[in-house]
């Protein structure tokens, strides 16, 4: 049986799969490092970060080490 995150995950762009993926091996990233890792496009990341979050599969947090990033982790 698969859980609700697989069920939500199927419905997505392999684009968000990927970047749910890497959120999954690296842990919490920002924005730019999901860049780095995936090797997709700021805009491409961008747009699976915010189907993402629109399922409450991630969450966004302020990064305490720059106000001015986000990071991104996976929902618990």
């Amino acid at each position: 049986m698969k859980s609700s995150t697989e069920a939500l995950l199927e419905e997505l762009p392999p684009s968000s799969k990927l970047v749910y993926k890497t959120l999954e091996h690296e842990g919490e990233c920002t924005q730019k490092e999901l860049v780095e890792e995936t090797k997709l496009v700021a805009r491409t990341v961008r747009y699976a970060l915010n189907r993402l979050e629109g399922e409450g599969i991630i969450e966004k947090q302020v990064s305490f080490q720059d106000a001015r990033q986000r990071l991104y982790t996976i929902s618990h």
